[in-house]
């Protein structure tokens, strides 16, 4: 009992020693940190634990924004998918809200993505030529604001530029060393012996050989390319019209004397009024409007392969060549339009067909076509239904031509018009009739101001 007695109070004399060395170490320390904080005149650093030293850290590092995802946009009706063309932008560069990041190549028309917020592009989705849809991911955008990039790429430039300069100067500096390689001496040595000339001679026969024109001196390299969305629906619409209709094709000559000569007299004058170019389109586009008044099935299709669709008005779909196929952008409601007001809206949609910025809108209808292979120089030609229209007015070149006037033979400004026509729609007594009612017009244009 006296034992157990002794080792108990053993130990709390052991503890209370433990903690009365502790008290006097923290009591030195925190002396120690009151004085050095009383010669430097900083406050007293707080104990923190691991966990809030962790929170700190992270609290005072980069700030992470949300990331939003880049959808496909609903392209029209009849368009569900596209083929991704181009990334106009690369993963990394900053994007302002609506600024285009992608194209989408359809059968149609174009489609431009736009950026649904401001940010910075961290990853895109889906590879360039491939198929998407509507509503598909294509791209990530992380939200923020214009990061500080710029300095430090113009910074990396110039660096890049310095290095350059650098490597130039070394070039320069080993260039003035080269000359010391040469042997002045060999240009003492003697002339070679004049036997040796025949070596030459066999070289040149050999050289000469090698220069003869035979098929194998010549490029035979094959390229294939894969048929973009607009070219292959094109290729389809055509073959449809060529296995559909009825194709026929009449043609006619026009003497475009009297319209050349309006066009020459008013032209400078409408140009500085209205800004408007006079052109020839216009006057075929109204004569034909007018000519379709008389014959109606011109301006008719078919529908359901039973029903015949005839209209009081005129859409006229104007053929225009871009650099990724030929597109049609209508001119709705042409009847009513003049020849100014014709040759101002055929001048905005090729504008906008060139510039790619047509809408699904401007192609879709359209009751008769006209295609104009003159401005490429086109003497003759036929050309090709665009279904499910009835029929398709083909322009050719103007050329001086030897023509019969009165009993002499005098040279006019001739123009071949092609008419083809879909024969289960139009008969041929029509057709010639619509091709000859606008040779008349055209040849006299005032008739069109007296007709309605």
């Amino acid at each position: 009992m006296l034992s157990r007695g002794v080792n108990s109070s053993l130990k709390r004399t052991a503890q209370r020693a433990l903690k009365s060395n502790v008290a006097t170490a923290s009591l030195k320390f925190s002396s120690a940190q009151a004085s050095r904080c009383l010669h430097t005149q900083q406050p007293l650093a707080k104990p923190q634990s691991a966990f809030n030293s962790k929170f700190t850290s992270l609290s005072l590092g980069s700030v992470r924004y949300a990331s939003t995802k880049v959808k496909v946009p609903d392209m029209a009706e009849s368009i569900t998918e596209g083929t991704l063309a181009a990334f106009n932008k690369e993963v990394g560069d900053f994007v302002n809200l609506d600024e285009t990041i992608a194209t989408i190549e359809t059968d149609k028309i174009d489609v431009e993505v736009n950026a649904p917020v401001s940010g910075t592009i961290t990853k895109f989705l889906v590879d360039v030529e491939a198929t998407v849809e509507v509503g598909q991911e294509i791209a990530e955008i992380e939200e923020g604001d214009a990061p500080e990039g710029g300095a430090k790429k113009e910074e990396s430039s110039s660096s890049g530029k310095e290095e350059t300069e650098q490597k130039k100067e070394e070039q320069e500096t080993k260039q003035p060393e080269e000359p010391k390689k040469e042997e002045p001496k060999k240009e003492s040595k003697p002339a070679p012996p004049p036997k040796k000339e025949s070596a030459p001679k066999k070289q040149e026969k050999s050289s000469a050989s090698a220069d003869a024109p035979t098929f194998t001196n010549f490029s035979r390299n094959e390229e294939k390319v894969k048929m973009n969305r607009m070219r292959l629906r094109i290729a389809e619409r055509l073959k449809e019209s060529q296995n559909t209709a009825a194709s026929l094709t009449t043609f006619n000559e026009v003497d475009m004397s009297n319209l050349m000569e309006m066009r020459k007299l008013y032209k400078d004058e409408f140009l500085e009024k209205t800004g408007i170019k006079l052109g020839f389109m216009g006057a075929f586009s109204k004569a034909a409007c007018l000519a379709a008044k008389d014959i109606p099935a011109v301006n008719a299709s078919i529908e359901n392969n039973d029903t015949l669709v005839f209209r009081d008005y005129t859409d006229i779909s104007i053929a225009v060549a871009t650099p990724k196929g030929l597109v049609t952008p209508i001119v709705r409601n042409a009847e009513s339009r003049s020849i100014l007001g014709i040759e101002q809206e055929i001048a905005n949609l090729g504008k906008k067909a060139r510039d790619g910025k047509l809408a699904l809108e401007d192609m879709v209808g359209g009751t008769f076509t006209i295609s104009n292979g003159g401005v490429f120089g086109s003497l003759y030609g036929t050309p090709i239904i665009n279904m499910p229209q009835t029929a398709v007015l083909g322009l050719h070149g103007v050329k001086q031509r030897p023509v019969t006037v009165n009993g002499q033979i005098v040279s006019r400004p001739m123009m071949y018009l092609a008419l083809t026509y879909d024969h289960r729609v139009l008969d041929g007594r029509e057709a010639v009739t619509f091709l000859k009612t606008i040779k008349e017009l055209i040849e006299d244009p005032r008739k069109m101001l007296l007709l309605e």
